[in-house]
């Protein structure tokens, strides 16, 4: 199997420079860089689309609506275990969340408070 090529930023930037100065056919320029044709349309395409980023390096890169949507996937997912969470503790005031303080020989309950279990 034939290894992969890889190729500079450098090398991207004058490609699609040589293909826009040169009034050669793209698959000429192609061939006499040793790419294929449809590669130099491509980086072409990228550097129109994105400028002085074109080309960051290998991988995919994220994107802001990438980003965006696992930061909302995330904050569901909080939400929830809040949601979660609360009902835990609404459903649990009674007597068993109660915890008991001796003082002097007496016990007195320290129920939690409501207000702790709205924020």
């Amino acid at each position: 199997m034939k290894q992969r090529q890889v190729f500079s930023k450098e090398f991207k930037l004058e490609a699609v420079r040589l293909l826009e100065s040169s009034d050669r056919p793209a698959a000429e320029v192609a061939r006499q860089l040793g790419i294929r044709r449809n590669q130099l349309y491509k980086w072409q395409q990228e550097l129109r689309r994105r400028g002085n980023g074109a080309f960051a390096g290998p991988g995919r890169p994220a994107t802001h609506d990438d980003e965006l949507a696992q930061l909302r996937r995330e904050l569901e997912r909080v939400k929830e275990e809040r949601d979660i969470l609360k009902k835990a503790v609404a459903g649990s005031m009674g007597e068993r969340n109660t915890c008991f303080k001796f003082s002097r020989g007496r016990m007195k309950s320290q129920g939690l408070s409501w207000a702790l279990i709205q924020t």
